[in-house]
């Protein structure tokens, strides 16, 4: 089978490249590296083993471009969408950019897939749809008011996928992602997601930054449930698509309860990160105070069922965090001594 991933240079996309890669698919990655990373490339096709690189086939592009649409979806069997403009407080700061990228972006791909014929499109969509919907835990079927400019785009996207299923018969699959972490996730930059920013910071001797009094809660879901949920969706029963699936773990954890798991577990190697205690400052506008998936449907018209929990999620990116570290620095060392 012939797959294209779209933001394959980014966290979630470099991981799907990486698990497709292993299981022997052909593979083709579409990325302009505005928030992605060669490395992340690089890194994926390399943990895919032998005979990964003569699979794998890397366009850069733009999904703003229909004519890198075209070109990365020409020979595709499936296509796994994962290339946006993320980040709550990025939408609001450039509403604009976050809708050419978000929804006219989307566009294109939906044109480009459905020209190609390609037999399934499955997209990145966002908890932060459920908007000011205050019930817990968060059901598919019932949405409040989007919060943010970066929420409204993930609802249209969600709007024109089911209308390209009716309109012209492309099988279409949302995921709403909440709050996925793991490893290459960037720490680097002012919308970076928590958890790598925070084990930077850490593992810099300086406090992680709490937004609000940290009784935030998340459902926290580790990547390798994301990339899961991505293959399952792809390949489920026709009778599965046209419709969207929350991607999470199911439980709720508050940023409070965040830090002190990861100080926890950085302090194993690093004992004077135990002391550092976290700084707080105003919840961000448009945020969500909590979130929380309910995971019935993806669980059953999917056979979703995650692999890993926020602990069992903290210990790899913890550990993937230390071997990367301790990879650039003995890099670095040797080019020293050169």
């Amino acid at each position: 089978m012939h797959w294209l991933v779209t933001g394959a240079a980014g966290f979630i996309g470099s991981h799907l490249v990486e698990t497709l890669l292993r299981e022997g698919h052909v593979v083709t990655a579409l990325d302009n590296f505005i928030t992605g990373h060669q490395h992340n490339i690089d890194d994926a096709v390399k943990r895919a083993g032998a005979g990964a690189s003569e699979r794998f086939t890397f366009i850069r592009g733009d999904i703003t471009m229909p004519g890198d649409c075209a070109k990365a979806c020409s020979g595709a069997d499936y296509v796994l969408h994962q290339a946006a403009l993320g980040s709550v407080p990025r939408s609001i700061a450039n509403p604009l950019d976050s809708h050419r990228h978000n929804v006219d972006g989307f566009m294109n791909m939906l044109i480009a897939a459905r020209d190609a014929k390609v037999k399934r499109f499955v997209y990145a969509s966002s908890s932060s749809v459920y908007g000011d919907e205050p019930t817990l835990p968060k059901v598919e079927s019932r949405t409040g008011r989007v919060l943010s400019p970066y929420a409204a785009t993930k609802h249209i996207n969600e709007v024109y996928a089911g209308v390209f299923q009716k309109s012209y018969g492309l099988e279409t699959i949302g995921l709403r992602y909440f709050n996925v972490f793991g490893p290459r996730q960037d720490p680097n930059g002012a919308y970076a997601a928590v958890i790598p920013k925070w084990m930077a910071a850490l593992l810099s001797g300086q406090p992680g930054q709490v937004n609000g009094d940290g009784s935030t809660s998340r459902d926290f879901c580790f990547v390798a449930n994301a990339v899961q949920a991505n293959l399952k969706a792809a390949l489920a029963p026709a009778n599965a698509t046209d419709t969207v699936y929350n991607v999470a773990v199911g439980g709720r954890t508050s940023l409070l309860e965040l830090y002190g798991l990861i100080r926890e577990r950085l302090a194993k190697r690093r004992p004077e990160v135990a002391k550092l205690e976290p700084s707080f400052q105003p919840f961000r506008a448009g945020d969500i105070k909590d979130s929380q998936a309910d995971i019935t449907k993806a669980k059953t018209l999917l056979g979703y069922l995650p692999t890993h929990d926020v602990n069992q999620g903290l210990d790899e990116t913890v550990a993937y965090a230390f071997e990367t570290r301790s990879g650039s620095q003995r890099a670095a060392n040797t080019e020293s001594n050169k």
